[in-house]
């Protein structure tokens, strides 16, 4: 196969990998949030629902969630699975990694001080207020480290949608290796991921020196 078809075809794999990592974070971000709230909840039986569900999340590997999700549907109420495998990809993503961020939320949250609650109580301002205009913009600033951890690991995370035969990048190169008998695609597609991440790190590091205006 020549260099330039192979590269077209994993650039093909790259778009695919690139709308799982968007659309994950764009679900798994807010939904962390959310979930972090249920899991500093006072209500004894949520927040032990939430504790059970981050416990599964981050206790089972990331591939098994993903035949879970895939194949349960047709296992349990028989549904048909054509079209289904992205989907699947994004809500086994989205719900594994709304637990990993949920978890760096809380820790962010539970890191402020009593007293800045209690000052915006003072000046009048809401609870609603207080959270969005006071603490979520320094726990943003707290969390972005982890949350760029996190970040890089989703981008090679991708490729376990392979599993379900979803058409991302290391799906196509393990694909043209075994036609072709070669490693040449394994190390096109690793050059593509470190590039990839490259970016992102770059991006993740630019929104860390902007946030990091007291040094």
């Amino acid at each position: 196969m020549k260099l330039t078809v192979l590269l077209l075809e994993l650039g093909k794999g790259l778009l695919v990998s690139v709308e799982i990592f968007t659309l994950t974070l764009l679900f798994s971000l807010p939904l962390g949030l959310f979930v972090s709230f249920g899991r500093m909840s006072r209500n004894f039986l949520l927040r032990n629902f939430i504790k059970l569900y981050i416990s599964i999340m981050r206790g089972t590997p990331l591939i098994l969630q993903l035949m879970v999700v895939y194949f349960g549907p047709y296992y349990i109420f028989g549904m048909s699975l054509s079209g289904y495998r992205f989907i699947a990809t994004i809500i086994a993503f989205s719900i594994n990694y709304a637990a990993y961020f949920a978890e760096i939320y809380r820790a962010g949250i539970e890191s402020m001080p009593a007293g800045q609650y209690e000052a915006a109580k003072v000046l009048g301002y809401s609870r609603a207020q207080t959270f969005i205009k006071i603490i979520l913009p320094q726990v943003i600033k707290r969390i972005l480290p982890p949350v760029t951890n996190e970040v890089i690991t989703l981008i090679k995370d991708t490729s376990l949608a392979f599993v379900i035969s979803v058409p991302e990048m290391f799906t196509k190169a393990k694909a043209i290796a075994s036609a072709q008998a070669s490693m040449i695609p394994f190390i096109a597609a690793g050059v593509f991921y470190y590039v990839y991440n490259f970016i992102v790190a770059y991006i993740m590091e630019f929104f860390e020196k902007k946030l990091s205006y007291y040094k």
